[in-house]
C-alpha cells in the first residue's frame, strides 16, 4: 500500500510528482531544491545556504511521514559543479551521525531543475 506524503512545510511539487511516497515501512523522497515553502520562490545565494534549504526541505518531508535523519538509509546528491562538493557535504555532514550515515553517491550533472546547484533525495526506513 503507498501513501503519499504531502507538507506545507516543503515546496509544492511543480511536476506531476509527490514530495514523498511511503510504502510500507519506507519512505522514498523527490529530489528537493532550494525553493523557500513559504514564498515558492528559488533561493539565490551561496551554496552553502543552498544546501541548507535543500536539507531543512527534506527534514520537512520527512517529519510529515513521522520520520527524521536519523531514519535515512540512502541519499543522493546532484550536483551542477563538482567542485561545490565540499562546502554541500559540510552542510549535508551536519543532519547525520558520521557513525550511523546513510549509504550515499554524489553525482555531477550538466543541469538540474530551474537551474540550482544542488538537488537531494533520500531514502528512509521506520
Amino acid at each position: 500500500m503507498k501513501k503519499i506524503i504531502v507538507t506545507p512545510h516543503a515546496p509544492t511539487p511543480i511536476g506531476p510528482y509527490s514530495q514523498a511516497v511511503l510504502s510500507g515501512n519506507t519512505l522514498y523522497t523527490s529530489g528537493q531544491i532550494a525553493i523557500d515553502p513559504k514564498t515558492g520562490e528559488l533561493f539565490e545565494g551561496n551554496i552553502k545556504d543552498e544546501t541548507k534549504l535543500v536539507m531543512e526541505n527534506l527534514k520537512a518531508v520527512l517529519a510529515a511521514a513521522g520520520m527524521t535523519f536519523e531514519h535515512v538509509v540512502k541519499s543522493t546528491i546532484f550536483v551542477n559543479k563538482m567542485n561545490d562538493f565540499a562546502s554541500i557535504n559540510a552542510i549535508y555532514g551536519t543532519y547525520f551521525d558520521e557513525k550511523t550515515a546513510p549509504a550515499r553517491e554524489t553525482v555531477e550533472v550538466a543541469n538540474l531543475p530551474k537551474y540550482v546547484n544542488v538537488e537531494i533525495s533520500v531514502i528512509a526506513v521506520k
